[in-house]
């Protein structure tokens, strides 16, 4: 996230979601929005007010390239596609939160487990949102899966939330602390 929010007329008409309950929403082309995160895959907009998240794919609306996901050589064995899993998860971020999902202790575990008659693998992944019923949610997965589907040799994502042990700060990273400044 760079240290000043950039100001930008939109392009396009765009679709968004709003931030937190993941509301959908239409932004018309001529409208003043400012970016106040640009960090993974997705940008975060504050519209008079309202926090937004833009999809990446439609970054050209706000005037910016599409995000480029790295290609990833193919991992040879199952944890190479565990690290490769991890290394991706960390591409995800919190709209509201410059920190990602990752470094913020929301992913409790993910297990890389193979496919039977496949040299493919299917990524388990249990993870929880900083409060209960977090409109963004949907989205997270929708990111998540299609990022980790992106990946060589991974067939199969499930995604589970769970709520115990409840999240709280003392699950971030040391780093995600410090960048929080708490």
């Amino acid at each position: 996230m760079s240290a000043r929010r950039e100001r930008v007329i939109v392009r396009r008409d765009v679709e968004v979601a709003c931030v937190p309950d993941g509301t959908p929403a239409e932004l018309p082309a001529g409208t003043l929005v400012q970016i106040t995160q640009a960090l993974g895959a997705s940008f975060t907009l504050l519209v008079e007010g309202q926090l937004m998240r833009l999809a990446g794919a439609d970054a050209d609306a706000i005037g910016k390239p599409v995000p480029v996901v790295p290609v990833l050589a193919q991992a040879k064995d199952a944890e190479g596609v565990r690290t490769q899993a991890w290394q991706t998860l960390k591409t995800c971020y919190d709209p509201e939160i410059p920190v990602d999902i990752v470094e913020l202790g929301l992913v409790y575990v993910c297990e890389v487990l193979p496919l039977d008659g496949s040299d493919d693998f299917r990524v388990s992944i249990e993870m929880t949102l900083t409060a209960p019923g977090c409109g963004m949610g949907d989205l997270l997965v929708e990111e998540i899966h299609e990022k980790l589907l992106a990946l060589p040799r991974v067939a199969q994502v499930d995604l589970e939330f769970v709520f115990d042990p409840p999240w709280d700060r003392s699950r971030m990273s040391e780093g995600a602390l410090l960048s929080l400044g708490l």
